[in-house]
């Protein structure tokens, strides 16, 4: 996959600094040093992610790391890189679940898989897949409609480390209860324990399911986009975006898609109020999924 970096655009001293004196102020500065650093460190942009929550799980860190300031969180990060690999799992948000929101799924059955199901190929992006629970989601939705031989999902993510685990199809024995009720609440048309082998603790994911998927890096925040897909699917990503960075992730799927993809949300996510909502169609407001209609 192509790699050119297109730095996003960082938030100026002035206003990381806008309204905050004193203690307040020097923590600013040194979270914005430490994520300038990391930029030019390692390569990957956290400078326009919400500042709120990087600041919680910057200082996460800083405790399991037994340090006492941002400063000398930035000095470990810069000179050993097994501690920015430690930060990067904290900042690189990995909360998923097989069919989570059971409800997004079901309609995307319904109004998407239809309109599928009229294309000789069929290409999806999954940005933001974490460890690839949705991903495997959407590989089992596909089977049952039978589209999946016709398609190609590009699972992407910043964080190498979740992907390989993703790649593995592998995950706790123990969520799987929870799992089949999600799967059953969207639809689901066989018994969900045929998708997978339980071996002690772990759950094995039929190895078909993987067979066209690619899981590779991209990060939103500074690579290109990589090709013409019918369906983005970028769910509870953005939220932790600043609103200049929403719109650069949100310009990167208008461009991604072709005429007619869809584009799918998080419940918490929207394009009201954005500069692409004239762009697209709602084809349900609550699931947040939507139709690009204007190059």
């Amino acid at each position: 996959m192509p790699r050119a970096r297109v730095p996003s655009s960082p938030p100026p001293a002035e206003r990381v600094l806008q309204g905050l004196e004193g203690d307040q102020a020097r923590e600013a500065i040194e979270l914005h040093l430490l994520l300038e650093a990391i930029f030019l460190r390692y390569g990957h942009d956290f400078r326009s992610y919400a500042r709120g929550s990087v600041r919680r799980r910057v200082w996460k860190r800083i405790e399991e790391e037994k340090l006492g300031s941002i400063s000398q969180l930035q000095d470990r990060v810069l000179h050993d890189p097994g501690t920015f690999e430690r930060l990067l799992r904290d900042l690189s948000i990995n909360v998923t679940a097989m069919f989570r929101d059971p409800s997004f799924f079901l309609a995307f059955r319904q109004k998407v898989l239809p309109m599928l199901r009229t294309y000789p190929f069929i290409r999806i992006w999954h940005a933001g897949c974490s460890t690839g629970e949705e991903v495997y989601a959407m590989a089992i939705l596909l089977k049952e409609e039978g589209l999946y031989d016709r398609a190609r999902i590009y699972a992407t993510d910043m964080n190498d480390t979740v992907l390989q685990r993703a790649k593995q199809g592998i995950y706790p024995l123990s969520r799987m209860q929870e799992y089949t009720q999600n799967y059953l609440k969207a639809g689901g048309r066989r018994a969900f324990s045929e998708y997978y082998t339980a071996r002690y603790d772990a759950a094995i994911f039929d190895g078909g399911l993987g067979q066209n998927v690619l899981f590779t890096q991209h990060n939103l925040a500074s690579d290109r986009s990589f090709s013409e897909f019918n369906v983005v699917v970028c769910r509870n990503v953005m939220i932790y975006f600043d609103p200049n960075l929403r719109e650069r992730a949100l310009g990167l799927f208008h461009e991604s898609l072709a005429t007619f993809g869809v584009l799918a949300l998080g419940r918490k996510e929207t394009l009201r109020f954005t500069d692409h909502e004239a762009s697209f169609d709602v084809l349900d407001e609550r699931e947040r999924i939507y139709r690009k209609v204007a190059a």
